[in-house]
């Protein structure tokens, strides 16, 4: 008898293109169209907005779910739910997965757990990036504890890779229950106002537990987040922008651990002086000014790119470059709370450095601080425990820390912002910095109380002695005398005084005890 012959090559090519197109279409057109009447992009389109041209590789794309419960088996589509692959931002490799919001809502499946996992192993093992494009309605219900399961396994990688390769999400639609401990755990969080929202528990829930009325906006969207949880780093306006942000935090880090972050030529003269930073600092010691203005002028071409710029304003951070390479930034803003410390600045800052110094990035601290916030509140919600984050971070930190004394510099948070005793390398103050116990108002009342009691002319003996005080001790010769203080400099020279230390402290080795590891006071 003659041989049954099989579907032919091209019939074999012919039905892969038919699945490839298939598994495309995601939940179907109407779907599609609905995520779009919501001002969103398809998972797909999203991914084509972030990555280079043609440069997408997508992996398990026939894959689809395994449960039969609920009339399930009827209901696969390829690819479920998640679209996992890898591709290059501006040529180089990261790993990226997006959640497809029209299959199922996005929500979360033992397989659709198992792309995502398989992405952040090959992450792990080739020392990419991992972003992740977020866009679910949380956990599939009709897949039981497997979801349950699924996220775990998220959960284990997302901190398994914490400080070995950056992670990045980006809210891009509803990230609700457990699935937010997965961002929550990565490098930075971004969010699409008005189209984005975060929450434990949604306003149903909260409704019928406590009586409280508020709608998804109130209760977890990209301005509460940005602005009064501090979940969030940066805001989008859309997601345009939010896929813009993404490239531009890439540009400034490293693609692991082991590599130093890119460098950039910038055009900008490393030794350019600039005379009017010793202009910017109001005559009055106790005047406000914008620290943002100082560090435009000092680093590449006024470019900063500040992180969590809505939460926890009493503090600056954020990236930029000195002389193409890229540095953390720290700045006490003395616009808000006079640039006292308190519970949120701390763990902002905090927080920061530890990433920095996770991915070889150079810390630049520029301190006006006239210490930490006092009251009941900031006691009572742990100042202690949290302003010692910030110091702990510092102290942890082993990557080149260079530190810039503007002005004040009292008390304890003199220790705590990048002070020699905490671990830092280089110190340098401008000729107004006051580095004292306490500000000279304080300082007088208590030392001179007795005087000023009996003075004719209480104010007038106050005011002398607060000048006295202030040119005695609040000033930075004391410290350079002792070692503290590197050096004097001049405002004008600050940039290029920046850059000479940086390069010195390019080949900086500093090891730490073995452990197995520290117990960073949570």
């Amino acid at each position: 008898m003659p041989k049954a012959m099989g579907p032919s090559i091209d019939q074999k090519i012919k039905h892969l293109k038919e699945l490839r197109e298939q598994s495309k279409l995601g939940g179907g057109q109407k779907r599609v169209e609905e995520q779009h009447a919501k001002g969103k992009l398809t998972a797909r389109e999203r991914i084509e907005l972030l990555l280079d041209a043609g440069s997408f590789n997508e992996l398990d794309q026939f894959v689809a779910h395994q449960c039969t419960e609920f009339g399930m088996a009827d209901k696969k589509i390829l690819g479920d739910g998640v679209i996992t692959g890898y591709g290059t931002v501006d040529g180089r490799l990261v790993y990226v997965f997006s959640q497809d919001f029209t299959v199922f809502g996005g929500s979360l499946g033992e397989m659709f757990a198992k792309k995502v996992c398989k992405l952040m192993d090959l992450a792990m093992k080739t020392g990419a990036p991992v972003i992740g494009l977020n866009d679910s309605g949380g956990a599939r219900i009709q897949e039981g504890v497997a979801s349950l399961g699924g996220y775990g396994d998220i959960f284990f990688r997302n901190v398994i890779s914490s400080g070995v390769i950056p992670q990045i999400s980006a809210i891009m639609g509803p990230c609700a229950g457990g699935a937010v401990y997965s961002p929550a755990l990565t490098d930075f969080i971004i969010m699409v106002d008005k189209t984005s929202h975060m929450f434990i528990t949604g306003p149903d829930v909260v409704k019928t537990v406590l009586g409280q009325e508020v709608t998804f906006e109130e209760l977890g969207g990209a301005m509460i987040h940005s602005q009064t949880s501090g979940v969030a780093h940066l805001i989008a306006k859309d997601e345009e922008h939010c896929i813009q942000i993404i490239k531009k935090l890439l540009s400034y880090v490293p693609s692991n651990y082991l590599e130093d972050p890119p460098t950039q030529e910038t055009g900008d003269d490393p030794n350019r002086i600039d005379e009017s930073l010793a202009r910017i600092l109001p005559d009055d010691p106790d005047k406000p000014y914008d620290i943002k203005e100082i560090i435009n002028r000092v680093v590449d071409n006024g470019e900063f790119f500040e992180i969590q710029p809505l939460w926890a304003q009493n503090i600056v951070i954020g990236f930029a470059r000195l002389n193409g390479k890229t540095i953390g930034v720290v700045a006490n803003q003395p616009t808000r709370y006079a640039g006292a410390l308190d519970t949120n600045s701390s763990m902002k800052a905090g927080r920061f450095i530890r990433f920095c110094d996770a991915f070889n990035i150079p810390i630049i601290t520029f301190v006006d601080v006239p210490g930490f916030l006092p009251g009941v509140e900031q006691e009572h919600g742990g100042i202690i425990k949290h302003g010692s984050k910030l110091l702990y971070a510092y102290c942890e930190a082993t990557v080149p820390k260079i530190t810039v004394i503007l002005r004040k510099d009292y008390g304890g948070a003199y220790d705590v912002m990048g002070s020699k005793h905490s671990g830092a390398d280089i110190n340098y103050a401008w000729p107004t910095a006051e580095i004292a116990v306490m500000g000279p108002h304080g300082a007088i009342n208590i030392i001179f109380r007795k005087e000023i009691a009996e003075a004719k002319n209480q104010e007038q003996k106050r005011d002398e002695l607060v000048s006295e005080y202030r040119q005695k001790f609040a000033s930075p010769y004391i410290a350079a005398q002792k070692g503290y203080i590197d050096e004097v400099i001049e405002p004008a020279e600050t940039r290029p005084k920046l850059i000479s230390a940086l390069e010195s402290l390019a080949t900086k080795r500093e090891p730490r005890p073995s452990r197995k590891h520290s117990n960073v006071p949570l």
